[in-house]
């Protein structure tokens, strides 16, 4: 095959694609819509959110009893599932069954691909591994010159050791592990009561960041680090803590993509650091899509690394419908690109030029809707997903199936996918779905606005459930739910 020099080819090649591409994980949120670019390409999930309805999302009829206690367990227990092997097998030509992205992988999984014939379309477990480690992010940053918050790494065992390794950082702190969902592993310290709460967690790591609390937004920004230069998509808001939304103080619970996200010098200010940071991953052998957060101080407009999550996320829901995806093609797909066999040469300075324009940004907003209350009982009413209605007075009603978020044609409407279901457990920090509408969900004092709240309201209101009635087996439910609040499945 000549090599590829323009958007058209890369278009071309995919929507011709017979190699069958697999996206598996516990639901297929991330990558939703992928296969209107993607010939042969089909997500096998442990969630059906579609009720059989979605011909490219196989999920396995018998699920064997399993606790799990990470993506990437579900992940293998699918690619160990006979159902899953019968169809990859079914769809493959010869030795090799065609190509697997995932949110979460492990050494395991790569060997079980190996066994079944897939081809794994991500750097190597162990070093995502690596690049996934907060304290690194840190380091390759500095090497970057991308700035982080004041901060000190250092391992901690007291809270006066706590106190005297950042003594320059000032008495408000906060502090992260090396692994872990943020809204889990960030420690807001402000006096030894606060150090208490979470001194186990704290002390049982070998190192720790410690940074200065600033006054700050949170934004995320998702790139596609290739042998051409690093694809970077534009800054979004990302929604964080809102109480209506998730449990977890400091939780990621949405966010918002819009053409004036912050000002102008922080857009571009972001971008150059993403690119930066792209290829600073590209020379520690990482490769491929990725997302970075940062942190924009509201007190002097400074633009600051939060972290790296090496992998597709919660924000690719969103990059992969906008405008600029749909003009040329979804950041995703530079991913596939790149781990393929072609022979390639793309202007990614033309490209990035491009999607830096405000006219390439349309406005999106997503809200992840968490169990927030303390209790817990069985499903025995769900909302389906698809496209929902907001009537004048706030009410929302079902419209019509669908399986993209484009079929919501106006702010008015929006796609729910749902993620717990009729006969699931609702417990705290369960996902109930994720809801996807045009226009933005929160003011510009970072505030859920009157349809934000509606629709939160609206959603909620279609689940109904049973009360468990019996602590004891309240205890075991959650303990066997998928992600049991402890791990982010999305």
């Amino acid at each position: 095959m000549r090599k590829i020099t323009t958007i058209a080819d890369v278009r071309r090649h995919f929507l011709s694609n017979k190699e069958p591409i697999y996206f598996i994980s516990a639901t297929n949120f991330n990558l939703l819509g992928i296969g209107d670019w993607v010939g042969s390409f089909r997500h096998i999930n442990y969630i059906d959110c579609f009720d059989g309805q979605q011909r490219n999302v196989f999920v396995p009829k018998e699920k064997f009893p399993r606790d799990f206690e990470s993506i990437e367990d579900i992940n293998n227990y699918l690619l160990e599932h006979k159902e899953v092997i019968d169809f990859i097998g079914s769809r493959a030509d010869g030795e090799s069954a065609g190509v697997a992205a995932f949110l979460m992988f492990d050494e395991h999984t790569e060997e079980v691909c190996k066994q079944l014939g897939l081809r794994v379309a991500f750097p190597p477990a162990a070093l995502r591994q690596r690049m996934d480690n907060k304290i690194e992010t840190v380091r390759i940053g500095n090497k970057a010159g991308v700035p982080s918050v004041p901060n000190v790494l250092a391992k901690v065992g007291s809270y006066q050791e706590l106190c005297e390794v950042s003594q320059e950082l000032g008495n408000d702190l906060v502090v992260q592990t090396a692994f872990g969902d943020s809204g889990h592993t960030t420690f807001f310290i402000a006096s030894e009561e606060d150090y208490y709460k979470h001194a186990e967690e704290i002390e049982a790591e070998p190192e720790v960041k410690i940074m200065k609390r600033i006054n700050c937004r949170g934004s995320a920004i998702e790139a596609c680090a290739t042998r051409c230069g690093t694809v970077v998509g534009p800054l979004m808001t990302e929604l964080v803590g809102f109480k209506t939304l998730t449990p977890y103080k400091g939780g990621w619970c949405g966010n918002e993509m819009f053409a004036g996200a912050f000002t102008q010098e922080i857009r571009d200010k972001a971008r150059e650091y993403t690119f930066l940071f792209g290829e600073a991953l590209r020379e520690e052998g990482y490769r491929g899509y990725f997302e970075l957060d940062f942190l924009i101080d509201m007190d002097n407009g400074e633009v600051y690394l939060g972290e790296l999550n090496p992998r597709v996320t919660g924000a690719s829901s969103l990059t992969n419908v906008a405008a600029f995806a749909h003009s040329d093609i979804p950041l995703f797909l530079f991913h596939l690109l790149e781990f393929s066999d072609l022979d390639f040469e793309l202007d990614i300075e033309e490209i990035n030029h491009r999607w830096s324009h405000p006219d390439s940004v349309d406005s999106w907003s997503q809200l992840v809707i968490k169990h927030t209350d303390e209790s817990v009982d069985l499903l025995t009413q769900a909302p389906r997903t698809g496209v929902w209605k907001m009537a004048e007075d706030g009410s929302i009603g079902y419209d019509h199936y669908s399986y993209h978020p484009h079929a919501a044609e106006n702010d008015q409407e929006g796609f729910f996918l749902r993620i717990s279901g009729a006969g699931d457990f609702r417990y705290e920090g369960a996902d109930l779905g994720i809801l996807i509408t045009r226009g933005r969900l929160m003011d510009d004092d970072f505030q859920l606005t009157e349809r934000a709240r509606a629709w939160i309201d609206g959603i909620r209101g279609q689940y109904a459930g049973q009360s468990l009635q019996d602590p004891v087996v309240e205890e075991v439910a959650v303990s066997h739910a998928v992600g049991g609040g402890n791990f982010k499945i999305l």
